[in-house]
C-alpha cells in the first residue's frame, strides 16, 4: 500500500519536473493556437529577414556588414548597448534597493517616474534630452551630435528594465536569513555578496537580457539628439532605414540579422547563467 501511495507523487514529481502536465485535447488547442500567433507575430518576420539577407548571396551579405560605415554603426550600437547594460545592473539594482528597502519622500513619485521611459514614444524622449542636453540646454550641457548622446539616449529608454525585474525578488527575500548571517558576525558587505546577490542574479540577468535588446533596437530617441553622424553618431536601426530608402532592402535585411543574432547570442548567455544560478540555488 505504501509502495501504491508513493508511486504516483514520483511520477507527479517527474512530470513537475520536466516542466507541467502532459497534453490533452484543450492543452493541445491552446499549444496550437500561442505557437500560431508567436509564428505570424515572430517566426516568420524573422525567417523573411533572413532570407531576404541570403537572396545577395554570402558575397553580398559580407560586403553589406563589413562596409566601412556599416561596420562603424555596429561597433557604436552593440559598443553602447554592452555599456548602458553595466550601467543599468549596478544603478537599476541599486534603484530597486531604495525602493523596497528605504522608505521616503516622494517614494511614490518615483515609483510612477520610473515607468516613463515605457510610456513616452521615444521620439518625444528624444525631445526632452534634447532640451535638456542640447545647444539650449537650461544646464549649459551640450552633448548634442556626440556619443555621449547616444549612450545618454539607450540609458534612459532602458532604465526600468532592471529595475522592474529585481524590485518585486527583493520584496520577497526573506530578511531572517540576512538578519541570522549579521548575528554571526557577517558585515553587510558579505551579506549582500554571499546571500542577497545570489538570489538576485536571475532576475538581473534578465533585465540585463531585456535591457541590452531594447538598446540595439532604439531609434526614435536618437533622431533629435544624435545628429544620426556617418561614422561618428550613427547607429543601426538608422542605417538600415537608410538602406531601405536607397532601395537597398537585401543591405538592410543583413545589417538587421546581424543585429538579431548578437541579441539572440547575448539573450541565451544570460539565460544560461540565469538557469545556473537557480539550479545552484
Amino acid at each position: 500500500m505504501t509502495t501504491a501511495t508513493l508511486a504516483p507523487d514520483r511520477s507527479a514529481a517527474r512530470r513537475s519536473a520536466r516542466g507541467g502536465r502532459r497534453l490533452n485535447r484543450y492543452s493541445g488547442l491552446g499549444l496550437g493556437v500561442a505557437m500560431l500567433w508567436f509564428s505570424l507575430l515572430v517566426l516568420i518576420p524573422l525567417t523573411a529577414v533572413v532570407v531576404t539577407a541570403s537572396e545577395g548571396g554570402w558575397s553580398g551579405f559580407w560586403d553589406a556588414v563589413t562596409n566601412e560605415q556599416t561596420a562603424a554603426a555596429i561597433r557604436l550600437t552593440v559598443g553602447t548597448a554592452f555599456g548602458v547594460t553595466l550601467v543599468n545592473v549596478v544603478m537599476g539594482t541599486l534603484i530597486a534597493w531604495v525602493l523596497v528597502r528605504d522608505r521616503f519622500f516622494g517614494k511614490r513619485l518615483l515609483e510612477v517616474l520610473i515607468d516613463i521611459p515605457f510610456a513616452l514614444p521615444t521620439i518625444v524622449a528624444g525631445l526632452v534630452l534634447l532640451s535638456l542636453y542640447g545647444p539650449e540646454s537650461p544646464l549649459g550641457i551640450d552633448i548634442h551630435n556626440t556619443r555621449i548622446a547616444v549612450f545618454m539616449a539607450f540609458l534612459f529608454v532602458t532604465l526600468p528594465f532592471i529595475v522592474r525585474t529585481v524590485q518585486p525578488v527583493l520584496a520577497e527575500l526573506d530578511h531572517e536569513v540576512e538578519e541570522a548571517a549579521a548575528s554571526l558576525g557577517a558585515s553587510r558587505f558579505t551579506t549582500f555578496r554571499r546571500i542577497i546577490l545570489p538570489s538576485l542574479t536571475p532576475a538581473i540577468a534578465a533585465g540585463a537580457a531585456l535591457s541590452f535588446a531594447r538598446g540595439v533596437s532604439e531609434y526614435g530617441s536618437l533622431v533629435l539628439l544624435s545628429g544620426n553622424l556617418p561614422m561618428r553618431t550613427e547607429v543601426t536601426s538608422v542605417r538600415i532605414l537608410s538602406s531601405i530608402e536607397n532601395d537597398n532592402l537585401d543591405s538592410a535585411a543583413a545589417v538587421a540579422a546581424v543585429l538579431l543574432a548578437i541579441s539572440f547570442a547575448v539573450i541565451v548567455i544570460l539565460d544560461v547563467i540565469q538557469r545556473r544560478v537557480i539550479r545552484r540555488g
